[in-house]
């Protein structure tokens, strides 16, 4: 049995190939049990989002191509297309790409941190689908342990490399209590929404929004819970404001030194952040050279991006030393269950339970009970005791609809018996 990583992602395939083979989350138990059904895969987790669909299944080296069959005709897709797109690993190369991806080291945003949570969701789903068993119990447990330590470790989830999230970051450094303080966001676009969810997330409360089209300002007002203002309020909304980012697609500045030297008066002189994330520039020039004014631009965050990028990849560098350690001790595992070894603790623990039985039945002879009647108690000692542990292990794998445990225990009490 080997470990099979496969799937496409945002470096293999489009945003189109990728949607025609997307899981949705309706859909995965009956995919993850499908899949088991076919009898080609022991246990099996899908990691379905965005920007990937992965595969990752317990089965023989040589059913690959079944299961991008599987995955073709669940999706309705042409196999041979498919598989242009897809890459495949397996056992440790398979181990490694699972905590690369679960770590964040394999996502479009090097070390973002949500991918984690959406492996640890998919592997719960295929846990109460029952397709997981102790290896893909361990396999999973190791990944989460291993992203776990290098996000403590390393600095691969640290620093900004958006623009967005850049700009919030300039904003915390700058007020320390950036929670309380009252943001303007001028536009509304997609530039924009991802500001306003960054803020959100950091715990700032006061959001408002000024856009040439109201009708777009309230939009993105009612998914940050902020307000919705016209662009024509700006004289207003400007001295209420601490962080003003800016980001319309003006091909003139919206913003200039006037405004600004009215509203730091009326403010008398609370200082005030700007970032223009526009290009052409929101945001007139002139307005850095007031006092208690902070004024960044896009190329500003730009080079704070960049800078931050070559720091994320030092710490993935790092990263991966971490991965290459948690893979050997996978392996290391794997190779602990090979049927020599379990087939030898398998007899030393029967070897245990006949020899206890055995010295019970001597002693009760010895002490005079009739010998029909010590036989017959060791038969029933030696069978109840044999079977109380796969008697719970059964039932267990009932109970979490274990289906490739259920299957395995099925084949191995079906065998004929040799007398």
């Amino acid at each position: 049995m080997t470990i099979l990583a496969l799937g496409i992602n945002h470096k293999t395939a489009t945003v189109g190939i990728r949607e025609q083979v997307a899981f949705q989350p309706e859909q995965l138990e009956m995919a993850l049990q499908s899949l088991v059904q076919q009898g080609k895969v022991s246990e099996t987790v899908i990691v379905s989002t965005c920007n990937r669909t992965e595969l990752y299944c317990h089965a023989d080296a040589a059913e690959l191509q079944s299961i991008i069959e599987w995955l073709a005709a669940y999706h309705q897709v042409s196999a041979a297309e498919l598989s242009q797109y897809l890459y495949h690993h397996a056992d440790a190369e398979a181990v490694a790409h699972l905590m690369s991806v679960a770590s964040g080291l394999d996502s479009l945003v090097l070390g973002e941190p949500q991918i984690l949570g959406q492996v640890k969701q998919a592997f719960q789903q295929a846990r109460q689908a029952g397709t997981v068993g102790s290896v893909f119990e361990r396999l999973f447990q190791s990944a989460f342990a291993t992203a776990k330590v290098i996000r403590t470790e390393t600095d691969v989830g640290q620093n900004a490399v958006s623009v967005a999230y850049a700009a919030v970051n300039l904003a915390k450094h700058i007020f320390s209590a950036v929670q309380g303080a009252e943001v303007l966001l001028v536009g509304a676009g997609e530039t924009a929404e991802l500001v306003a969810r960054h803020l959100r997330e950091q715990g700032v409360r006061k959001i408002r929004v000024a856009n040439r089209t109201v009708a777009r300002a309230e939009e993105l007002a009612h998914l940050i819970d902020g307000e919705a203002y016209a662009l024509s309020s700006l004289k207003e909304l400007l001295p209420k404001s601490d962080i003003i980012i800016s980001s319309t697609a003006s091909p003139v500045p919206v913003i200039g030194k006037g405004l600004v030297e009215s509203a730091l008066r009326q403010r008398r002189h609370k200082p005030m952040l700007f970032i223009d994330l526009a290009v052409p520039r929101d945001i007139e020039e002139q307005v850095n050279d007031l006092e208690d004014i902070y004024l960044y631009t896009v190329d500003d965050l730009q080079s704070i991006v960049s800078r931050n990028l070559e720091q994320r990849q030092h710490a993935a560098t790092e990263a991966r030393d971490i991965i290459s350690r948690y893979v050997d001790e996978f392996t290391a595992w794997m190779h602990s269950l090979n049927s020599v070894d379990l087939l030898r603790q398998y007899r030393q623990t029967c070897e245990q339970i006949a020899h206890r039985q055995r010295e019970r039945a001597l002693a009760q002879l010895a002490a005079g009970k009739a010998p029909e009647d010590v036989v017959n108690e060791l038969t029933q000692r030696l069978t109840n005791t044999l079977l109380h542990s796969p008697t719970l292990a059964i039932q267990d794998a009932g109970r979490r609809k274990d289906f490739s445990a259920l299957a395995a225990y099925q084949k191995l009490f079906n065998e004929p018996s040799q007398d």
